[in-house]
């Protein structure tokens, strides 16, 4: 099978596809034919190794050299074989996960429960969007904000991969959504539910927006005593990543949020990336919500796999609307 392998920190000229063995899976492990992955702030970051305090962080970094040579936290795909023990998928399944890595790859390992089954509305290029993407979103609003009908909610980042899923997941809450992006971007956000959107790149929203209930902050634009004044005094700061740096962006913005949380009324919660095999039950939560069309997936751009390093470079700039897939023939 052909693999993008990762032996050094870097651009993404450091991945190169390459012709590896088909992976076997073992006890409990389903082998997935790969049709689909995306992009997302995480891959960047593995395969850069920034920002460099990570790298003494834990969270699957190594100190000098990646600790995974196939990168990829996305995966949509078909059930190729199972392993001994697997009784909950068969071959031909269409499934979907959030893994750690193995994502940048035609086949890749999965443990048995890190996996759902793909909602039949959503294709494979659709559902490679949602593992990071809407369960980060998920997590932000139902478990840090607990999100409630008849809230309201700012979510600043609203048109990147993270934020379409958290404006569609807090209007389908029952909250009234306040998005925050760039003008080129507004409609979009309109599109998919915010009630208003504020253009960042020509007003500060945190000296316009008041006694709100939660303030989700993926772009970690603003200082975070600024964030403050968009709160009531109940109100909760969730942070979720944040516009990353070399050395230390975005770990001193989370750093800074959490002090705040200490001398503040308002709650500060950093969210944490989704893990297994949590994340596979709240696969199954959201199906429903793209089964009925209440969520969709925003897809700005299809990359092949011969094209996914330039898939990267697209995300790396921070520009990209909803997200970018990569279809893996």
């Amino acid at each position: 099978m052909k693999a993008y392998m990762l032996h050094s920190y870097g651009p993404p000229e450091n991945l190169h596809l390459t012709d590896v063995d088909e992976p076997t899976p073992g006890p409990g492990e389903v082998l997935v034919r790969v049709r689909a992955t995306s992009i997302n702030p995480y891959d960047w970051h593995h395969l850069r190794g920034e920002p460099v305090v990570a790298r003494f962080m834990g969270g699957g970094f190594g100190k000098r050299r990646p600790t995974h040579p196939i990168l990829g936290c996305d995966v949509a795909g078909e059930v190729a074989a199972v392993g001994p023990g697997v009784t909950r998928f068969r071959p031909g399944d269409e499934v979907y996960a959030l893994v750690t890595h193995g994502g940048f790859a035609q086949y890749t390992c999965i443990p048995e429960d890190h996996l759902a089954l793909k909602p039949r509305s959503l294709s494979f290029e659709q559902a490679a969007t949602v593992p990071m993407a809407a369960l980060t979103a998920l997590v932000a609003i139902r478990d840090n904000a607990k999100v409630q009908p008849g809230q309201r909610v700012v979510v600043n980042g609203a048109s990147g991969g993270v934020g379409t899923y958290a404006v569609q997941l807090a209007r389908a809450a029952g909250a009234q959504v306040t998005g925050v992006c760039s003008a080129r971007n507004a409609e979009l956000v309109r599109s998919i539910g915010a009630t208003q959107v504020i253009d960042y790149t020509t007003q500060d929203f945190t000296r316009l927006v008041r006694d709100h209930d939660a303030l989700i902050d993926i772009a970690s634009s603003p200082s975070v005593w600024a964030a403050r004044r968009v709160l009531r005094p109940s109100g909760t700061y969730v942070v979720v990543g944040g516009n990353a740096g070399r050395w230390a962006r975005p770990v001193d913005h989370m750093i800074a949020a959490t002090l705040m949380g200490k001398l503040a009324s308002q709650p500060v919660v950093i969210t944490d990336t989704p893990a297994a095999p949590a994340s596979a039950r709240d696969l199954v939560e959201l199906t429903p919500l793209f089964d009925s069309g209440e969520v969709t997936p925003v897809v700005e751009r299809r990359f092949p796999f011969a094209q996914l390093p330039e898939a990267i470079r697209h995300v790396e700039t921070g520009r990209a609307r909803g997200k970018v897939v990569v279809a893996v023939e």
